[in-house]
């Protein structure tokens, strides 16, 4: 199965276009393996079509054609009709990173509520980026002019604008002063991007609920779409060494110390590795019992 997701989610992340649904429906599968994309990849034409209906409609009983008046309209589809909610009750909810499971509960969490947002959108005839913004992803629908920054929105809060000083506030809400406020966190998030945060999401919450199997799939997937990620492979054989999957174990946890001591290493790190060296040392007691 880890296979099949590995080829499909590179699949869809190299497809054209930017399109999120697809390879976000891939990773759902982690959590639903029998999942089948199509009706839900459907659902989203559909909504696509409404929103851009209401849009028009709007358009033609204001006269207001402004990117703000028609994410108006689009805001009351998607939160008034369709009653999309941010989760607060249940944040921590691995059902809140399924694509599936968003639109079926219409409820989820930041990232998964701004993909619905784009790709519904998309559809309706609307440009709007992903923001990888730290510790609360957002959207932007861009300035058509190209002169202003357009409009930040939050999709996880009924499509609230924001303000650069929100921005900021919401900055030091979710992350304290371990990162300072510059221009560049508002940047658009390319696809793999999104998807490796919304890969790393679900990595929390698999190992927060010790479903050691979940979260080792998805650093499969991770690996798949960063392949130099030493903190991934590092991770993998932890967790197969959680699952005394002992060949596997040991193959990453080794990799991982040669590659890594190829790069500098400040007093906490060599200390990482000296704890990952016992672990190896273990596994390799382990094999030789068995011979």
């Amino acid at each position: 199965m880890r296979k099949d997701l590995v080829d499909a989610l590179t699949a869809a992340s190299n497809a054209p276009g930017t399109g999120l649904a697809a390879a976000a429906l891939v990773i759902a599968r982690i959590e639903y393996p029998r999942l089948d994309a199509e009706p839900y990849l459907a659902r989203l034409d559909a909504m696509g079509d409404a929103a851009r209906r209401r849009i028009e409609q709007h358009v033609n009983e204001t006269g207001d054609s402004t990117t703000p008046s028609c994410i108006s309209a689009f805001n009351s589809y998607l939160y008034d009709d369709q009653r999309f909610v941010g989760n607060r009750e249940r944040y921590e909810d691995p059902r809140n990173s399924c694509l599936n499971e968003v639109l079926d509960r219409r409820t989820g969490i930041p990232l998964t509520l701004s993909l619905i947002y784009m790709e519904v959108g998309r559809r309706a005839g609307l440009q709007i980026d992903g923001i990888n913004f730290p510790g609360h992803f957002l959207v932007r629908c861009p300035d058509p002019s190209g002169r202003g920054s357009g409009m930040i929105i939050d999709a996880f809060h009924a499509g609230a604008q924001l303000s650069e000083h929100d921005c900021r506030l919401l900055l030091e809400k979710h992350v304290g002063s371990e990162v300072a406020f510059s221009k560049s966190l508002l940047a658009p998030a390319t696809r793999p991007q999104i998807m490796v945060r919304m890969l790393l999401n679900l990595k929390k919450i698999y190992v927060h609920m010790r479903s050691f199997p979940q979260a080792r799939d998805v650093t499969d997937l991770l690996l798949a779409l960063t392949p130099s990620a030493l903190s991934e492979l590092r991770d993998r054989g932890l967790l197969a060494y959680h699952l005394n999957d002992v060949t596997s174990a040991l193959r990453d946890l080794q990799t991982y110390l040669k590659l890594a001591s190829m790069s500098d290493m400040d007093k906490e790190t060599r200390e990482e590795h000296q704890q990952i060296w016992e672990h190896v040392k273990t596994l390799r007691r382990r094999v030789a019992a068995l011979n």
